[in-house]
């Protein structure tokens, strides 16, 4: 672990404007509607100062913190995915000429992003996403043009929110990877290390000097104690098996009653990736676009093929979402698809909690 520097709450203001400097768009933790997402920061009143969240199953409400706290808000409905793997992007055009008609790859507009204020759940996310979209067989050259020059300055987790359970899943409350600069709040100012050469030059550039000791031990405790009070977990204990011979459990059943089919959970999820490509083709017939948008696991027509559905019902639907999450993708890549950030919990709208599900699976079995 790199040197515990300290940097004076002022300083946040000049790593801010020496990011744009630098010549990234620079992003953080902004109140819009009601919410906190990642939006355009210029100044560290940009940010949700003073702000406080307050989530529980299927309620998520902003409201007043403590005075001066910069990072008081745990986190919204949206990740870093948005950002690197687009909602909707054109990939390909098709443009008729004169003898045939010819095909073009459409490059994404990726200019190089600094976000500041990254959760260590987002940030193990994003590995995830890595692992899918840049170190597999096939790389995603859309994905890669995004991520290849992003700057992550992390901001260590003081307080949980009741649907938080990253210590469950090992991705939290410290980040200790995948970071360039980490930020732990103090009230005089912010214990900071680096984590990449990137990080230690802009680190270089702020003049900070070393933390003190006490404050390093303030720190800890803060993370510490943010661990200590996390109200829920997912006890992790073989769970592709457990999820895979449970396959005909009555839980999904009951969980089916309660679901809409709306999609939340995985739009908020920050590692779902299902996606339809569609073909978009202008009226005159001169031109036709190849477009990838998010889609889900819990439409309808994600299952439809060759004119039958093989997930007619809710229940197929939610066991899918579920046991890929939790089971098929560690089969798959090595890793957990949940990273316990509690979004699909806060954002359900009847408040399904995926902790309490697989609870209830374990806890009664289908008898053999």
């Amino acid at each position: 672990m790199s040197e515990a520097l300290h940097m004076p709450q002022p300083a946040l203001e000049d790593l801010i404007a020496m990011l744009w400097r630098e010549g990234f768009k620079v992003l953080g933790p902004v109140a819009r509607d009601g919410a906190v997402g990642f939006d355009e920061v210029r100044k560290v009143s940009d940010l949700a100062v003073a702000m406080r969240d307050t989530q529980e199953p299927g309620r998520y409400r902003l409201g007043q913190g403590a005075a001066g706290e910069i990072f008081g808000v745990v986190n919204g409905a949206f990740s870093l995915k948005p950002f690197f793997f687009a909602p909707e992007e054109t990939l390909l055009e098709a443009k008729r000429e004169r003898r045939g008609f010819k095909v073009s790859e459409v490059a994404p507009v990726a200019p190089p992003l600094a976000f500041i204020g990254v959760r260590a759940c987002d940030l193990a996310a994003l590995a995830v996403q890595d692992r899918i979209f840049l170190h597999d067989r096939f790389h995603d050259t859309h994905y890669q043009a995004r991520r290849k020059d992003a700057f992550l300055v992390a901001v260590n987790c003081a307080r949980s929110a009741p649907t938080c359970f990253c210590v469950s899943m090992k991705t939290g409350p410290e980040a200790t990877t995948g970071f360039d600069l980490s930020l732990t709040e103090l009230e005089q100012g912010f214990v900071t290390r680096s984590g990449s050469a990137a990080g230690e030059a802009i680190a270089a550039k702020l003049g900070l000097s070393a933390a003190g000791q006490n404050e390093v031990v303030s720190a800890k405790a803060r993370i510490d104690g943010c661990a200590a009070g996390m109200q829920r977990g997912l006890d992790p204990t073989d769970l592709p098996r457990l999820l895979y011979a449970e396959a005909e459990n009555p839980r999904w059943k009951d969980a089916a009653s309660r679901c809409l089919s709306c999609t939340n959970c995985t739009m908020v999820c920050p590692t779902c990736f299902c996606h339809a490509v569609v073909d978009q083709e202008e009226l005159d017939g001169n031109m036709s676009r190849r477009v990838r948008k998010w889609d889900s696991c819990f439409s309808l027509e994600h299952a439809h093929i060759h004119g039958i559905n093989f997930r007619p019902k809710i229940e197929n639907r939610y066991r899918q979402w579920l046991t890929h999450k939790l089971a098929a993708w560690i089969d798959q890549f090595g890793t957990s698809g949940c990273v316990g950030c509690g979004r699909c919990i806060t954002w359900c709208p009847v408040g399904i909690d995926l902790t309490a599900e697989v609870a209830a699976i374990r806890a009664h079995p289908v008898k053999r």
